[in-house]
């Protein structure tokens, strides 16, 4: 795993999008169009003022062959990491067929490739799924649910439980960590204190992960991270370094 990351501005990401459709476009014609959906810190850009940044974009690409090389086309001239839009999500748990059905409209670029994006209560479902300490799951999650009830359009627990039940078929199948947190913010709707403190103990989990990673290379894995971090973690509060994770 790597943590030494590009950041994507939320300003550049219409730009990238645009310059998208004309690479596929002069590559593929313009009798084929294509679909892509954006997801996670993506859509979150799009559709929030919480956050300006995310490392790549995450989707759902329903496209020709051609776009693969149209968006490494994007990344050369930009300067951008590999991958900057891939699909690697997909083989995730927090990956539904389901997704697609449930995306709404963005913009279309150059009459040939029109992006969609993920509403609130699937965002949230989504974040809850994938449940990482380490990245900007749970702050999302909060900063979602501080936008929208700053807006006079609160999301209750039963939107979300549909949102997960339609994504994933059971609310049992979320992490139970996950389910904790959800259930624990809306009862207290604490979300402006609850914002800065967990995106705080994320910066922190990421920080010890790469500095884990950097003195143990190629030992962290997906499977073994949530393990890793807790030990790290215990033994630092136990050497009276005053950090935490969230639990």
């Amino acid at each position: 795993m790597s943590f030494d990351r590009i950041a994507i501005h939320k300003n550049d990401l219409d730009l990238y999008l645009r310059e998208l459709s004309k690479e596929f476009r002069k590559l593929n014609g313009r009798s084929m169009p294509a679909e892509i959906v954006l997801i996670g810190g993506a859509s979150v850009l799009i559709n929030y003022g919480f956050r300006d940044i995310t490392y790549d974009l995450d989707a759902i690409i329903v496209s020709s062959s051609a776009m693969k090389q149209a968006i490494n086309r994007v990344g050369d001239k930009y300067g951008l990491p590999n991958g900057w839009l891939n699909t690697d999500f997909m083989r995730t748990k927090s990956y539904s067929t389901k997704l697609l059905e449930y995306s709404v409209y963005y913009k279309t670029f150059s009459n040939i490739l029109t992006i969609r994006t993920i509403t609130a209560e699937y965002m949230v479902a989504m974040k809850l799924m994938a449940g990482r300490k380490y990245k900007n799951d749970f702050s999302d999650i909060i900063g979602i649910l501080k936008h929208h009830k700053e807006h006079g359009r609160p999301l209750t627990l039963q939107i979300i439980r549909g949102a997960v039940e339609e994504l994933y078929g059971l609310w049992g199948k979320l992490p139970v960590s996950s389910a904790s947190f959800i259930e624990q913010a809306m009862e207290k709707e604490n979300y402006e204190e609850a914002f800065d403190e967990i995106q705080n103990n994320e910066l922190v989990n990421r920080t010890v992960l790469k500095t884990f990673e950097r003195d143990y290379p190629g030992v962290l894995s997906e499977g073994n991270l949530d393990e890793i971090l807790r030990c790290v973690i215990q033994k630092m509060e136990g050497e009276g370094k005053g950090h935490s994770a969230i639990d």
